[in-house]
């Protein structure tokens, strides 16, 4: 009946760090900083990743009866840098070499679902994001090189594919006229025009949208309703960067493209 497996977000967190311990230890000689000194201002960048991984479903053998599809949470740790009160910038003590490799990749949760079915997903990953969220707000401390040491964390949600970023922020999938999670672009203006698109709604707009669609205010037919949430039909339910999104890196590159 188990449909999910999964490891508390800072328990994995600290596995993680502590299989660096030792690069950690020879970036903070490698910098010329006293080992000593070195307790706070340690800051983590996390990159996300999560992705459906296709039909696993049980073919052969009398093995149990599993859904076709799985789904695995996953996260990198990008770099470990210090912050110290004598120097202006951070240093950085630990960069990962390889940081699209299976091998850097640590599991986090890996759920018998299809990628697509948005409520299963939300129920899934919801408890995570809530770690996530606390853990934004929160030093970790940690015995490294024998020393109790602080971290903060900083996530990334950079690696998710066009279709997963849809499904976290609520938009309609990818047939879709509407081709953007945080602008109002429609696949004939983006045809149109690569170089003058911007960002022009965050997450919490997206948010209201959902409400107008679930419950269509202005009693509106299902065009106009549409029309107006441009493409919002189901809750978003993970604040990814709201820096830029698949859509938008897709048209920089086209533009790079043009110019060439």
């Amino acid at each position: 009946d188990t449909i999910t497996r999964r490891f508390r977000y800072d328990v994995a967190l600290v596995s993680a760090l502590k299989d660096l311990e030792e690069d950690i230890m020879e970036g903070l000689r490698d910098s010329g900083l006293d080992d000593s000194s070195c307790t706070s201002g340690f800051s983590v960048m996390i990159k996300e990743s999560c992705d459906g991984m296709g039909d696993v479903s049980e073919k052969h053998g009398g093995g149990p009866m599993v859904p076709e599809k799985a789904v695995r949470f996953s996260f990198t740790i990008m770099s470990v840098s210090l912050v110290t009160d004598d120097r202006k910038e951070a240093v950085s003590i630990f960069t990962e070499p390889k940081p699209n490799s299976e091998l850097s990749c640590k599991p986090l949760c890996l759920m018998f679902v299809d990628e697509s079915d948005h409520e299963t997903l939300t129920a899934v990953l919801g408890p995570i994001v809530a770690e996530r969220n606390a853990m934004k707000e929160s030093r970790l401390i940690l015995s490294i090189g024998g020393l109790p040491r602080s971290f903060r964390f900083h996530f990334r949600g950079t690696g998710y594919d066009e279709k997963m970023v849809r499904e976290m922020e609520g938009l309609e999938a990818s047939g879709s006229t509407y081709v953007c999670t945080l602008c109002d672009t429609t696949r004939a203006e983006a045809s149109q025009n690569m170089v003058l698109h911007s960002i022009t709604r965050s997450h919490e707009e997206n948010l209201e949208r959902y409400e107008i669609w679930r419950t269509n205010p202005f009693a509106e037919s299902a065009d106009e309703l549409r029309d107006r949430v441009k493409g919002v039909s189901a809750k978003p339910f993970m604040e990814t960067q709201p820096t830029i999104d698949a859509l938008h890196c897709d048209i920089g590159n086209a533009t790079e493209f043009y110019k060439i």
